[in-house]
C-alpha cells in the first residue's frame, strides 16, 4: 500500500503546484501558496526529526521550513540538519515523521473523523452503510478543518530518501536476528508472542496507509478536472522539466 500512497501523493503534489501556477501566473507565489497549504504537516515532520534526534543525543545544526527549489528542480519544504552518527540512531531519526505522523492519522481519524465504524462496514461488505455513514462524514463538528489537518500530515508524513539510508542495515540485521532465533529453535515461541502484537501492529499501519491513500484519491479527482478546466479557458500548458 505504501507504493500506491506515493503515487497518489506525487500526483496530487503536481497537480497542485499546477493550478497554482495557472491560477496566479507567477511561479514564486504559487510556491508560497503550496508551502502554506502543506506548513502544518511539514512543521510536524521536521519537528519529528528535531526532537527525535535530541532524545537519541544526537547534535543538530540548522532548522529550515522556509521551501527552496533545489538545483535537480525538486521542491523542498523544509529540512533538520543531524550530525553523523550511528545506523540505529540515523533509522530511528529518519523514521520519526512515520511515527508522529501514524500516531497523528490514527487519533484523527478514529477520534475526529470517525473512520473506525467506517471502516468495520467496509470490512463486512455493508456497503449501503458505508455509503450513508461516507455522506454523513462532512455533518461532523469541524470536519473540515480535521479533513485539512490528515491531508497535509498524510502529505508529509512518509520519510524521504535521505530519511531512509539507514533503514537497510537495520533490516538486514532484524533479518539476521530472526534467522539466528528460528535456528536456536525459538520459533514457537516467536510465533506464539510476537505474532498477535506484529498482527494488529500491520492491521493499524494498513487503516492508517488506507485512509491516507483514500484522502488523496478523493481530492485528485476533482483537481485533474480543476487543471484541465483551466488549460482549456487559459490556452496555457506547465510543461515539467525532465
Amino acid at each position: 500500500m505504501l507504493g500506491p500512497l506515493l503515487f497518489f501523493q506525487r500526483r496530487l503534489h503536481r497537480e497542485l503546484q499546477v493550478v497554482l501556477l495557472l491560477l496566479t501566473r507567477h511561479p514564486m507565489v504559487a510556491l508560497g501558496i503550496f508551502a502554506v497549504l502543506f506548513f502544518p504537516g511539514v512543521l510536524l515532520h521536521e519537528l519529528s526529526h528535531f526532537l527525535m534526534a535530541q532524545l537519541l543525543l544526537v547534535k543538530t545544526g540548522r532548522f529550515s521550513l522556509i521551501p527552496q527549489l533545489m538545483p535537480e528542480g525538486q521542491l523542498r519544504l523544509g529540512y533538520v540538519e543531524t550530525h553523523p552518527t550511528d545506523w540505529l540512531r540515523d533509522s530511528l531519526i529518519g523514521a520519526a515523521p512515520l511515527i508522529t505522523g501514524g500516531a497523528a492519522m490514527a487519533y484523527l481519524g478514529s477520534s475526529r473523523l470517525g473512520l473506525s465504524p467506517l471502516i468495520d462496514t467496509l470490512a463486512q461488505g455493508q456497503w449501503e452503510a458505508f455509503a450513508q455513514g461516507l455522506f454523513a462524514l462532512p455533518q461532523l463538528p469541524d470536519f473540515w478543518l480535521w479533513f485539512y489537518l490528515a491531508f497535509t500530515i498524510s502529505s508529509t508524513m512518509l520519510p524521504s530518501q535521505s530519511d531512509r539510508r539507514a533503514w537497510l542495515p537495520l533490516a538486514v540485521i532484524l533479518l539476521l536476528l530472526a534467522s539466528a532465533a528460528l535456528l536456536a529453535g525459538a520459533g514457537p515461541w516467536l510465533m506464539t508472542t510476537l505474532t498477535p502484537p506484529l498482527n494488529r501492529f500491520f492491521q493499524l499501519l494498513a487503516t492508517i496507509f488506507g485512509v491516507s491513500l483514500a484522502i488523496h484519491f478523493v481530492l485528485l479527482v476533482p483537481l485533474v478536472l480543476l487543471r484541465r478546466f483551466l488549460n482549456g479557458i487559459t490556452g496555457l500548458t506547465v510543461v515539467e522539466k525532465t
